[in-house]
C-alpha cells in the first residue's frame, strides 16, 4: 500500500488505536491478516467515523458492510475472512466497540 493511501486509511482509526496491536490480536485468534482484512477494518472504521457508533446496531453495520464488498461476495465473503464473525472480530480488530448483539458469547462468539 503506498504511504498516501495508508495516511488516508488510518485519518479514519480511533486515536488510541495500533495497527501493531491488531495484529498481535488477530494473531492470538488464528487470523492471518492480509491486505483483504485490513480493508474490512478500515472500512468499519470509517463508517465509525461518519455515524454515531454508540448508536448503530448490528442490522445497520451489516448492511453496509454487505454493500460494501457486495463485489467480493458480500457477507459470505466477510465470513471467510472473519469465522468469529465480520462485525465482532472486525471491530476489535479495528479498535471499535462492538454493537450491541453483535457479541453472544454463549454461540461461542470471538472478541
Amino acid at each position: 500500500m503506498a504511504v498516501s493511501e495508508r495516511a488516508t486509511r488510518l485519518r479514519y482509526a480511533p486515536a488510541d488505536w495500533s495497527e501493531s496491536e491488531a495484529r498481535e490480536w488477530a494473531e492470538s485468534q488464528g487470523l492471518d491478516m492480509d491486505d483483504d482484512h485490513w480493508e474490512v477494518v478500515y472500512a468499519l472504521q470509517e463508517y465509525c467515523s461518519r455515524h454515531e457508533c454508540s448508536k448503530y446496531s448490528v442490522r445497520e453495520l451489516h448492511d453496509a458492510l454487505d454493500e460494501k464488498f457486495h463485489e467480493k461476495g458480500g457477507y459470505k465473503y466477510l465470513y471467510k475472512l472473519f469465522p468469529g464473525g465480520p462485525i465482532a472480530q472486525g471491530c476489535r480488530l479495528a479498535g471499535l466497540e462492538p454493537p450491541a448483539g453483535s457479541v453472544d458469547l454463549g454461540f461461542g462468539s470471538v472478541v
